[in-house]
């Protein structure tokens, strides 16, 4: 009982330290469905020619040594597009102006645009189980909309560390959208 006690400490204790982290964006709170405006942004990218819940974390180690090397503060949230696998990891302002950054051949760096999103907050493991859920009902809600309509392939957005109790845990599913006609 005692070693539970203990582990169920260190889990807590590391996931406070992580409330440090900066984010991106606001959160969709889990159940809500919002459209929402993401910034413009600079950031990292790994890719995999496998599915993402093919790759099993090795699009996340590449860029945790990327950012781990070149002294870049972690930031919430990661994106991760499904079909083929990548992983997005924004820079902080500070790290998107530094010159000394560059490419390697399992990081690339880029800019995106402001983007305007359909959102779907989801609590819960981050599995495809829980990522299809989550993207047939924002679907759902889309279809039933006339102002806005898809305009791109759906991703998945995590906002916890590794270190997160999976019913602690907090993503979304987006959809980028446009006007509708």
């Amino acid at each position: 009982m005692k070693n539970i006690l203990r582990v169920a400490l260190a889990i807590v204790a590391s996931s406070a330290s992580l409330l440090a982290v900066s984010e991106a964006y606001p959160r969709t709170a889990p159940g809500d469905l919002e459209l929402k405006t993401l910034p413009a942004a600079r950031w990292m990218r790994s890719e995999s020619s496998q599915d993402y819940f093919a790759a099993d974390n090795g699009l996340f180690m590449k860029l945790f040594r990327y950012i781990d090397s070149n002294k870049i503060p972690m930031t919430a949230p990661v994106e991760a597009g499904i079909k083929p696998g990548t992983m997005v990891f924004y820079m902080d302002e500070a790290s998107a102006k530094r010159a000394d950054l560059a490419e390697t051949p399992q990081v690339k760096l880029s800019s995106a645009p402001e983007r305007r999103v359909a959102a779907i907050g989801v609590r819960g493991s981050y599995s495809r189980e829980n990522y299809e859920e989550a993207l047939a009902e924002l679907r759902a809600w889309l279809a039933k909309r006339t102002d806005v309509k898809a305009a791109g392939e759906p991703y998945a957005v995590y906002w916890n560390s590794p270190f997160v109790p999976f019913f602690f845990k907090q993503s979304e599913v987006h959809i980028p959208v446009a006007p509708a006609k």
